[in-house]
């Protein structure tokens, strides 16, 4: 099997983006001995999160006919762990990029399904975290950070998901929203 830019970026992405987050979880203390346990916490939680977020774009973008791939970026992948030195988090690592012509609808269902896969994914994680409360050490933060995710997705500025599902269809747009602002404050009422 051949690896693909494709692959080389999501696994870049994948690596510094986990590191990124264990490193602003640990308060920046690169040599505790914690690190370790909190980086395979982190790839788990936020880097699964990240890859299936692209991954689910992709599979949007191709279903509907066009040339879609992920690229990584270097430049905020550094910013990223830059700043998780400081404890702050500014996760841009990259974009599915696509060819094609796609209306404003599919579009709109292309962007959707990043934030999408994020609710999906911390439900997984909270239906875990209810049945098997001894996982809250991963689920928790998988939760947190995946609704996280799909709301930060959802801003309707320009280079977010959510300006390309606002300029679709307001009204999914709003419904969507509001589903991840009642995602990010009610998780830790479950748990």
């Amino acid at each position: 099997m051949k690896i693909t830019r494709e692959i080389q970026d999501l696994v870049k992405a994948w690596f510094i983006i986990s590191l990124a987050f264990a490193i602003a979880f640990s308060g920046g203390r690169l040599f505790d001995s914690a690190i370790v346990l909190i980086f395979l916490v982190s790839s788990f939680t936020v880097g699964l999160g990240f890859v299936l977020h692209e991954l689910a774009h992709r599979y949007m973008a191709r279903k509907y006919g066009a040339k879609a791939e992920f690229h990584a970026n270097n430049t905020m992948l550094f910013i990223a762990l830059l700043f998780s030195f400081f404890g702050f988090i500014f996760a841009a690592p990259g974009a599915v990029v696509i060819k094609g012509y796609l209306t404003k609808r599919k579009y709109g269902h292309i962007a959707l399904a990043g934030p999408m896969m994020n609710i999906l994914l911390g439900l997984v994680f909270l239906i875990i975290a209810v049945f098997i409360p001894l996982t809250l050490p991963v689920t928790k933060p998988g939760m947190m950070i995946n609704f996280w995710l799909a709301l930060f997705n959802m801003l309707p500025f320009p280079i977010f998901d959510g300006f390309k599902v606002l300029k679709w269809n307001k009204i999914v747009y709003g419904i969507v929203l509001v589903l991840c602002i009642v995602a990010v404050v009610g998780y830790g009422m479950v748990v």
